[in-house]
């Protein structure tokens, strides 16, 4: 890693070096970027206005929407917020820059996501990106999760989780993440660069009935941070999520069947590129926390992908 010891970090009085050093290693000082993917396919989806695509589903005195367009949900003690897609999607580019708080944040959850829940309820599907809440010593921790037919259950879990930490501070800028699905992937995407590729082994493994998208603010202190170890302090209430410039272009249940989301990839590739794929390899080397495949005390034979 030459670009640690530069020659003015060199210069820096010892102990002032060993401090900015010992940072470095924990993570706390970002060093380096993702390679680039090469392509950017939030750029091939046009903005949305949220009131455009999206209604308040819960929580409607904690949502409010500025006149630019960016919206801001929060969670107290009263209530927390969500707001739900207008129409479902079979598939399609689902993505918004989000904000996260800093602080305290155990057990609170800021999600983007798509689910069936209310039309199938205990058997419904789900594809999530969900910020687990933090303490402020920690860094957040993004979770991206797929399951099918009620199997994110609590009494039925077979939940398909990969965990990750990024190579930003979330809570100092908005940071645009997106899941894309088709017919044969689901990709995750933090400003346009993959971190997971979930992709279509068998019928059983992946979703194909139709969702909606979904953003919400709630307590999760049962799991979120953790496992539950720290909880939801509300002393540090309100907990903010903050959205904005969403981009919403998919498959409805009304569209004709030739319909085709956007492409995840360039021309000539059917999922991701050699360079998408590096980048997210990168990704996966330096920031991945946990992968539920490599979970030595997960059952996998419910989990046949592995």
């Amino acid at each position: 890693m030459p670009s640690l010891f530069s020659s003015s970090l060199l210069q820096m009085p010892p102990l002032l070096f060993s401090l900015i050093l010992s940072l470095m290693l924990c993570g706390i000082i970002a060093d380096e970027s993702p390679p680039s993917p090469g392509y950017y396919p939030s750029s091939q989806v046009s903005s949305v206005a949220f009131d455009q695509a999206y209604r308040n589903l819960w929580g409607p005195q904690h949502q409010r929407l500025d006149q630019s367009g960016s919206l801001t949900i929060w969670l107290d003690s009263y209530s927390g917020s969500g707001f739900k897609s207008i129409r479902p999607y079979r598939s399609g580019y689902f993505g918004a820059a989000i904000k996260l708080q800093s602080g305290y944040t155990a057990g609170v959850i800021t999600c983007l996501y798509l689910s069936n829940n209310q039309d199938y309820p205990g058997d419904h599907d789900e594809v999530d990106i969900e910020f687990l809440g933090t303490i402020p010593d920690k860094q957040y921790v993004l979770q991206t999760n797929v399951f099918m037919r009620g199997s994110g259950d609590k009494n039925n879990v077979i939940g398909r989780e990969m965990r990750f930490h990024l190579w930003f501070d979330p809570t100092q800028d908005f940071h645009h993440y997106a899941i894309l699905w088709t017919p044969t992937d689901i990709i995750f995407l933090v400003d346009d660069v993959p971190i997971r590729n979930y992709p279509r082994k068998n019928d059983a493994t992946f979703p194909e009935r139709a969702m909606y998208v979904y953003g919400s603010i709630w307590d999760a202190s049962s799991w979120a941070t953790e496992n539950g170890k720290y909880k939801a302090d509300y002393k540090y209430q309100p907990f903010i999520g903050r959205y904005k410039d969403f981009k919403l272009q998919g498959c409805t249940t009304q569209s004709s069947s030739s319909c085709q989301p956007p492409s995840p990839s360039p021309p000539g590739y059917n999922s991701l590129s050699p360079q998408q794929y590096n980048a997210m390899q990168w990704v996966q080397n330096n920031y991945l926390v946990y992968d539920y495949c490599r979970d030595p005390t997960r059952d996998h034979t419910l989990t046949p992908e592995c």
